[in-house]
Formats: C-alpha cells, structure tokens, sequence
C-alpha cells in the first residue's frame, strides 16, 4: 500500500512559479513509477508528467513540455513538479499517482493509487 499526500499548490499569477510536492508513506514507494494528473472544472483528469521508480526517465504532456519538470527522492519517498511560466489555462486540481509498472504510463487507469490532491490556481 501507498498512501499519497500532495502539497504546494495555491494562487499564483501568470508567468509565475510553483512547486507541488507529494509524499508517500510506505515501504515500496521506490518501485513505483510516478506520475501527476490534473484535472480542471467540468474537464476529463488529463496527465501531465511521468517518471520512472528510479528517476531516470522522465515524460511530459505537449502542453507542460519545457515549464514543468518532475523529479523524485526515493529517500524521501517525495516526488516533485516544478511548474514555471505559468498560465490560465494550468488552473486545475493537481494530483500525484503512483503505478506498479516500469513501463511509461499516461492513462489514469493505469495507477494505483491517488493523492487527494492540491488546487493549483493561475490569475492572468
């Protein structure tokens, strides 16, 4: 079992920065892949960036590519994401996933477990 906890979210204005943090209790946290979701009003939960139980491979969604960045510590158990330029449109709740797999996940059915999430808003 897994249990996640995000943190950092708030208000921020455009072209401003933010770093959301998600810590997990339990032993196996560094065999899990990671990964952070987003979801705004009335919109489905979309990804928007992955990474690998050891850090080494890190994805993106087109739209984040370039201002967001995700990292992990697996002796902290806390996985990170560093959102810079930020815009309107990133607005949303902000949740971190994890999933037993080592292959490259981008589908919400595809984790396992699920923070309750952070809001995350971007004033213009």
């Amino acid at each position: 079992q897994v249990q996640l906890v995000e943190s950092g979210g708030g208000l921020v204005q455009a072209g401003g920065s933010l770093r959301l943090s998600c810590a997990a209790s339990g032993r196996t946290f560094s065999r899990y892949a990671m990964g952070w979701f987003r979801q705004a009003p009335g919109k489905e939960r979309e990804f928007v960036a992955g990474i690998s139980w050891s850090g080494g491979s890190t994805y993106y969604a087109d739209s984040v590519k370039g201002r967001f960045t995700i990292s992990r510590d697996n002796a902290k158990n806390t996985v990170y994401l560093q959102m810079n330029s930020l815009k309107p449109e990133d607005t949303a709740v902000y949740y971190c996933a994890g999933a037993d797999t080592i292959v490259r996940v981008t589908t919400p059915g595809r984790y396992d477990y699920w923070g309750q999430g952070t809001q995350v808003t971007v004033s213009s």
